[in-house]
């Protein structure tokens, strides 16, 4: 038996394969997920998203023989490492992080809705009912102190009466 019996050449590959790049890719993909740092599957910022699907989407094509295996791993590492670059650039500097990631927006404050910003990220009052019922306990936004939209798409709610009852 050779290399070819095992790995396959082209789109025509059996169970055998398949099966074979498979397992190379698991530890190929196992290593790319390493490098790119927990983050990437821990937060869901757009920035940590991409890398994310595009990784999904590339590393299944050498499997079945869409794609040939090492220009396309080779590319999902070049990805991973500039996604590990902007993201380590990003905690040092507030302005890669701003470009990268977005801002964080506060919708409610000291009893003011920011209904601009509500519409721009298209958070309906009764979304902020939710945050505030399953994170605070509370029926209505307007017993908390603070809601921000935060850049990993949640709603955080501040509420200063958490604790006293």
């Amino acid at each position: 038996m050779t290399f070819t019996t095992f790995w396959g050449e082209g789109h025509d590959l059996d169970c055998l394969q398949m099966a074979t790049r498979s397992l190379a890719l698991f530890f190929v993909a196992l290593v790319l997920v390493r490098v790119s740092g927990r983050r990437s599957f821990a937060r869901r910022s757009a920035f940590d998203n991409i890398i994310v699907i595009v990784l999904g989407a590339v590393l299944s094509r050498p499997i079945y023989g869409a794609s040939p295996f090492w220009p396309i791993v080779s590319g999902s590492a070049v990805l991973v490492v500039i996604h590990r670059l902007i993201g380590l650039a990003a905690a040092k500097f507030s302005f890669v992080e701003r470009l990268a990631k977005g801002k964080c927006y506060t919708l409610w404050s000291e009893g003011r809705l920011d209904e601009r910003a509500m519409l721009r990220n298209e958070i309906s009052r009764s979304d902020l009912d939710a945050a505030a019922r399953s994170q605070a306990h509370r029926m209505r936004f307007s017993e908390v102190a603070e809601i921000h939209f935060e850049t990993s798409g949640e709603l955080s709610i501040v509420d200063t009466r958490l604790g006293k009852g």
